[in-house]
């Protein structure tokens, strides 16, 4: 399997950690770049932002058009039916992306997981299966996929590992009740959840990153 192609951005030299980011469907690795330049990360000291770029693949809700996705969405539905070969492919590329970090220097504990919309589905899957503890989970606009599979799949690893989930209330794409199930799942497997809720659509919002950099300086701070 070849590693997905990147784009890195440094906040200075040697970073002490790194934040892989996963995009949304139909966008790549760049539609993050400018909101984590809203971020001030400095207190942790210098961090590496990693934006892969999901593959290109036919997605059946869009008529079979090809699009970056990290997998196929079969329908509206989201969790009824389920591309899970897709899923666990892409599943394996963000592994694959983890461990390049690990071997840039960077240890598992400071590597923070981040997604949004479909981004988010594949940060929460492959974070909650990682086999060494993550510094972090970060869901945006998302879902847990699998659901149905994570008790028994999750690794005992990352139990521990903080998660932030933030969602829109007018979110046409995704709706909140979606996001709230996730945070229920997850919370009754006894997985610490920072849950937080804004008035906006399938956005991200400066209230939100404002909550999300107090919560990656903490994560960050603890190691």
């Amino acid at each position: 399997m070849s590693l997905l192609e990147t784009i890195d951005k440094e906040t200075g030299p040697d970073p002490r950690a790194s934040v892989i980011v996963l995009h949304g469907l139909g966008a790549d690795g760049n539609d993050f770049v400018p909101v984590t330049q809203e971020l001030d990360l400095s207190a942790a000291g210098p961090v590496r932002f990693v934006f892969p770029h999901a593959p290109v693949i036919p997605v059946t809700i869009n008529g079979g058009y090809a699009m970056r996705a990290w997998y196929d969405i079969l329908g509206a539905d989201l969790v009824q039916r389920e591309d899970e070969a897709g899923l666990r492919r892409s599943l394996a590329s963000v592994e694959a992306l983890i461990e390049r970090e690990k071997a840039r220097g960077i240890p598992a504990q400071r590597i923070v997981l981040a997604g949004f919309s479909q981004g988010c589905a594949m940060a929460l899957l492959t974070g909650l299966r990682h086999g060494e503890r993550l510094g972090g989970i970060v869901g945006l606009s998302g879902y847990l996929p699998l659901a149905a599979s994570t008790a028994a799949e999750r690794h005992a690893a990352n139990t521990s590992t903080p998660v932030f989930l933030a969602h829109g209330r007018m979110d046409p794409v995704v709706p909140i009740a979606r996001a709230i199930a996730t945070r229920d799942a997850l919370q009754a497997l006894g997985y610490a959840v920072e849950w937080h809720e804004y008035p906006m659509a399938h956005s991200v919002c400066m209230e939100e990153i404002a909550d999300l950099n107090r919560w990656l300086l903490g994560v960050l701070a603890s190691f």
